[in-house]
C-alpha cells in the first residue's frame, strides 16, 4: 500500500506540472456536457430515474473510496462534515432527480443550460444567507441569466394542455437548478464551519445511493435492476466521478472565480453533442440563449 501510495503521489506531482487549473476545468466541462446528453438518452424511455441515480451513486462511491485509499487520505468525521455533508448530499440528489425527470420532455441543451445557470441562484442565496455583496457585475449577470431562461422557454405553435404540460417539465428543470444552487450555498457554509471537502464528497455520493433507491421505491413504486440500467449507471457514475474530481483539482490549483464559471459552461458541449447526434435541432433562440448564458456566467464570476 505504501509503494502504491508513493507511486500515486509521484503521478500527481507530474500531472500538476502537465495540466493547468483551466485545463482541469475544461475536462470537468466536457465530462459534464457528455453526462447531460447521457441523462437525456436515458430519460427518453420509460425507465426508473431512481434506480439510475442509485446506480450512479454506487459507482461514484466505489471510485471515490478507491481514490482516497490509494492516496492515503483520511476522512474527517466531525459534526460540521456530517451535518452539512448530509444536507448538501440530499440537495444534490434531489437536483439530479428533478433534472432527469425534466429531460423526459425537454431538450438536453435546454435542461443543461438551465441547470448550469444555478450560479444565478447561488449569487442570490449567498446574498441572503451568507451576506455576500451583489455588485453591479453580478446584478447584470443575474438579469442576463433570467433573460436566457426566458429565451429557452420560448415555444412556437403550442397552446392549451400541451403548453401546460411543457411548462411543468420546464419548471422541473428550474427546480433542479434551484436545488443545485442550494447545494452550492450549503457546501460553502459547511466549509466555513470547518467541514471536510473529502467527507462531503463521500457523503454526497452515498446520498445518491439511498436517495435514488428511496425515489424508486416510494415515488416510482418499482425497484428493478436491468443490464441497460446498470450500463447507463456505470457510464454516468464514472462521468460524475470525473466531473467532481476534475473540478476539485481545478479549484485546488487555481482561482475558484475563474475555473468554476468555465466548468459551468458544459451546456455548450451538451448542445453540440445533441445537435451532432440529431437528438435536437439548433434554433436561433437556442443559440442566442447559449451566448447570453455564457455572458451571464462571465458577469456572475466577478468577485466584486
Amino acid at each position: 500500500m505504501v509503494a502504491v501510495g508513493s507511486l500515486y503521489s509521484e503521478k500527481r506531482k507530474l500531472l500538476k506540472i502537465m495540466i493547468s487549473p483551466i485545463q482541469y476545468a475544461l475536462l470537468s466541462l466536457v465530462c459534464a456536457g457528455i453526462n447531460d446528453v447521457v441523462f437525456k438518452r436515458y430519460s427518453r424511455q420509460e425507465r426508473s430515474r431512481g434506480m439510475y441515480v442509485c446506480g450512479i451513486g454506487i459507482v461514484w462511491t466505489t471510485l471515490q473510496l478507491s481514490t482516497f485509499a490509494i492516496a492515503d487520505q483520511q476522512l474527517i468525521l466531525n459534526s460540521a462534515s456530517l451535518f452539512y455533508g448530509l444536507a448538501a448530499g440530499l440537495l444534490l440528489t434531489a437536483s439530479n432527480l428533478f433534472l432527469l425527470e425534466s429531460l423526459t420532455h425537454i431538450d438536453a441543451s435546454l435542461g443543461s443550460t438551465i441547470y448550469r445557470l444555478n450560479t444565478v441562484g447561488v449569487v442570490l442565496l449567498s446574498l441572503v444567507f451568507l451576506n455576500e455583496p451583489l455588485g453591479i457585475f453580478k446584478a447584470v449577470g443575474v438579469f442576463l441569466g433570467v433573460f436566457a431562461v426566458f429565451l429557452l422557454y420560448r415555444r412556437n405553435n403550442q397552446s392549451g394542455t400541451k403548453e401546460r404540460y411543457y411548462a411543468f417539465f420546464f419548471s422541473l428543470a428550474v427546480a433542479a437548478s434551484f436545488f443545485r444552487a442550494l447545494y452550492g450555498v450549503t457546501s460553502k457554509a459547511g466549509f466555513v464551519q470547518g467541514a471536510s471537502f473529502q467527507t462531503l464528497l463521500i457523503i454526497g455520493s452515498i446520498c445518491w445511493i439511498f436517495g435514488g433507491a428511496g425515489y424508486a421505491l416510494f415515488r416510482e413504486k418499482r425497484f428493478k435492476i436491468t443490464a441497460k440500467k446498470a450500463l447507463y449507471s456505470l457510464v454516468s457514475g464514472m462521468l460524475v466521478f470525473l466531473i467532481v474530481n476534475f473540478l476539485m483539482l481545478a479549484v485546488k490549483h487555481g482561482e475558484a472565480s475563474t475555473v468554476i464559471p468555465i466548468a459551468n459552461m458544459s451546456f455548450i458541449v451538451a448542445l453540440g453533442l445533441s445537435v451532432t447526434l440529431k437528438m435536437e435541432e439548433l434554433t436561433k433562440y437556442k443559440l442566442l440563449a447559449v451566448v447570453v448564458s455564457v455572458v451571464a456566467i462571465f458577469f456572475l464570476s466577478f468577485s466584486g
